[in-house]
């Protein structure tokens, strides 16, 4: 039975960040392989798939630098010891597919029922086989999500790595709040948490004649602080965020000359690493 994503749904960016993630994979000097990007784009169609012309010179560069950041961090937090990863809002996320993970990760992959509807026939049509032990959870993060996360095989007396990645720009600020107090209860001493946050810079596109894009598919721009420590801090994590840009530099996306445009600390985009303070820490977050 063949599927497709709706307009107007959060899917339609998902399939904007695999259409990012092809471009980065025909690189010749590309930073991550994902051929399953192609498949889901042509699943689709190219008018479905295609970001607004507004987009495509800055989204393959944003997504290409995020999408290694944190392949960096979940190999450092997985060959530390983590044995359980939880991808909050996956979208067309293929790392269970195309990272090696250690022998006996479970990975769990949360998003919407019409978004993994279209995602799982688009990979067993392509016989993918992951290198952990997947489980896709076709749930929308508003609902009782802890409950059936744990029913999967969970188990929240042992240390996660949590990434939410692009996902916080479609959750009001009450929505965030509570996810957040969710994933804390579920997070044993020395789990982890990765996110992208940039509110600041959510809130500039909705203000730009962009932003109509945005708008269409859901965006909420929540009303969160400029920089994520401080809200992050309040829900008992210690953050290290790390300027998007800085880190674009460190994978030769975009030219140093580009942080000469910047000042430390002023990025509205931020790639984030988190850890619960009080813990002995053996997940250090990726090199600058």
């Amino acid at each position: 039975m063949s599927h497709t994503i709706s307009s107007g749904s959060p899917g339609t960016t998902a399939l904007w960040v695999a259409w990012a993630r092809a471009v980065e994979h025909r690189r010749p000097d590309r930073l991550f392989h994902d051929d399953h990007a192609a498949a889901f784009l042509a699943a689709a169609g190219a008018e479905a798939s295609t970001p607004p012309a507004e987009f495509c010179a800055a989204l393959p560069v944003a997504v290409a630098t995020r999408t290694a950041f944190f392949d960096e961090h979940l190999r450092s937090v997985t060959v530390g010891g983590i044995r359980q990863v939880v991808l909050l809002g996956a979208g067309l996320d293929t790392r269970a597919f195309r990272l090696p993970w250690p022998d006996g990760t479970s990975l769990y992959e949360l998003d919407t029922p019409e978004l993994l509807a279209f995602k799982e026939p688009v990979l067993a049509r392509r016989g993918a086989a992951a290198t952990c032990r997947r489980t896709p959870l076709a749930i929308d993060l508003t609902d009782d999500w802890p409950a059936a996360l744990c029913a999967a095989g969970l188990d929240p007396a042992r240390p996660v790595a949590w990434l939410a990645e692009g996902l916080l720009p479609y959750l009001e600020v009450e929505v965030a709040d509570r996810l957040l107090t969710a994933v804390g209860r579920l997070s044993a001493p020395d789990s982890t948490l990765a996110l992208t946050y940039n509110p600041e810079a959510m809130r500039a596109l909705a203000d730009a004649p962009s932003g109509r894009h945005l708008a269409g598919v859901g965006v909420a721009h929540p009303a969160l602080p400029g920089r994520p420590e401080p809200w992050l801090a309040r829900h008992g994590w210690q953050a290290h965020a790390h300027d998007i840009i800085e880190q674009a530099v460190v994978h030769r996306r975009i030219p140093a000359a580009a942080m000469a445009h910047t000042s430390p600390g002023s990025s509205a985009s931020w790639l984030v690493t988190a850890t619960i303070p009080g813990q002995q820490s053996h997940h250090p977050p990726p090199p600058r």
